[in-house]
């Protein structure tokens, strides 16, 4: 007992790595950014409209442009210089955010300006996230991959728990533009710890030209059906569990009858959740668990999500609403952080920059996912279209279990590809 709480308190493994630090700490800001724009885009938005549905529209901006440049970013990710591809998409990035901090402090701000930057900013991102993915598995030694996913998942963590909270209060007390200057600053920090960083020299990706690259990578993922499942659940929860986040100022002002601050801390305790797990399953080992981590977490996540939708419909309680939220955190990140681990172990260098710019579409996908709850809203309610979408997910997770061999046995064929993978 004493041995495995020594191990949760000692320093993760990555961090070990100086280079590896500092592109943390890089993250921990960008990332912040990210969070406070997702907030402030979907207050003002609301604020301007009063709509959930336009909420949608800002989902379906960002993802149609990342989805359809996922792909390519993944393909560019291998044959470029992952770094400077890294500071020119955050450098882009925050000009984008200040422009919309800009507009919005001078009161001219309309919907469809934070539409359109929100479309640009999700094609930006499509070349941004691969080439992270594929850069920071370089950074460290191969003993140290699962500590370094664990990490960069605690930061998207850390950051739900401190930037929605932060954004809140912000949003409150210096108003949405002041929000939007600080997200910015976040992109110009991570682009600067990179210019910064020295990088070992990565090989590019030998091939002809992306398209083909483009195909090389797709025939890699539908020729296993382990990278399949594993990609194909995590698509499904980002469009019908994840869509959730986007709906929150709904839930928060028309459903719970709260603020922005509050509307923080719901989004918080969900953080507060997912940190927690991801500190836990930062000191397991071994790959024997994985399948019924995967698989049980996604459908813990499915039925928490319905369950705090109805709850908030016909309860209106928001200390329950907050219990419930730190639950979609925690199964949330107990699948998230298993398949993210499992691929990156899996992933022959070579690939994975494509495989990562694949994976990236699944995130890509949850903005059109509140797109479809947003569409389905108009009819049914917010707090009732959110349920569907959890069940669907559990119902998911449950289905490819029972009745696919290979998924009952994915913890034993994750541990013999690795030790495969190791041997070579």
């Amino acid at each position: 007992m004493r041995g495995g709480r020594a191990r949760l308190f000692n320093i993760p493994p990555a961090l070990r790595y100086p280079k590896y630090r500092a592109y943390w700490i890089g993250a921990m800001a960008s990332v912040a950014g990210y969070q406070t724009l997702i907030f402030g885009q979907g207050w003002l938005t609301f604020e301007l409209t009063g709509s959930p549905l336009y909420l949608g529209y800002i989902g379906l901006a960002s993802a149609t442009s990342s989805i359809a440049l996922n792909l390519f970013g993944g393909v560019f990710a291998d044959k470029l210089d992952k770094r400077r591809l890294i500071v020119i998409t955050q450098l882009i990035t925050a000009s984008l955010i200040f422009l919309l901090a800009v507009i919005t402090l001078l009161e001219v701000v309309q919907v469809w300006h934070i539409i359109l930057i929100a479309f640009v900013a999700g094609g930006v991102g499509a070349f941004d996230q691969p080439a992270q993915q594929a850069l920071y598995p370089h950074l460290i030694e191969r003993k140290a991959i699962v500590s370094a996913v664990a990490l960069d998942s605690a930061v998207w963590q850390g950051m739900r728990i401190v930037a929605p909270a932060a954004a809140g209060f912000v949003i409150s007390l210096a108003g949405t533009a002041t929000a939007f200057f600080l997200a910015s600053a976040g992109f110009v920090t991570m682009a600067s710890v990179m210019l910064l960083l020295k990088v070992p020299r990565i090989e590019s990706a030998s091939g002809g030209n992306p398209i083909q690259d483009m195909i090389e990578g797709l025939k890699f993922i539908g020729g296993s059906a382990v990278f399949s499942f594993l990609i194909g659940m995590t698509f499904f929860n980002s469009f019908f569990g994840m869509a959730y986040m986007m709906m929150m100022p709904a839930f928060a002002v028309d459903v719970l009858k709260v603020g922005a601050d509050s509307q923080g801390l719901l989004m918080g305790m969900s953080g507060i959740g997912s940190l927690a797990i991801t500190m836990v399953m930062s000191s397991m080992s071994g790959s024997g668990n994985r399948g019924p981590l995967i698989v049980g977490g996604s459908a813990a996540f499915g039925l928490s999500i319905a369950a705090f939708a109805l709850t908030s419909l016909y309860i209106g309680s928001v200390p329950l609403a907050l219990a419930l939220m730190l639950v979609v955190g925690v199964s949330s990140s107990t699948y998230m952080i298993s398949i993210r681990s499992s691929l990156q172990l899996l992933t022959p260098d070579s690939m994975r920059g494509r495989l990562m710019g694949f994976f990236g579409m699944t995130w890509s996908i949850m903005p059109l996912g509140a797109f479809q709850v947003g569409a389905l809203a108009e009819f049914v309610g917010v707090p009732v279209a959110v349920a569907i979408g959890g069940g669907l997910v559990t119902l998911f997770a449950f289905g490819p279990a029972l009745m696919n061999r290979q998924v009952k046995n994915l913890g034993v064929i994750l541990q013999e590809r690795e030790e495969r993978v190791a041997v070579l």
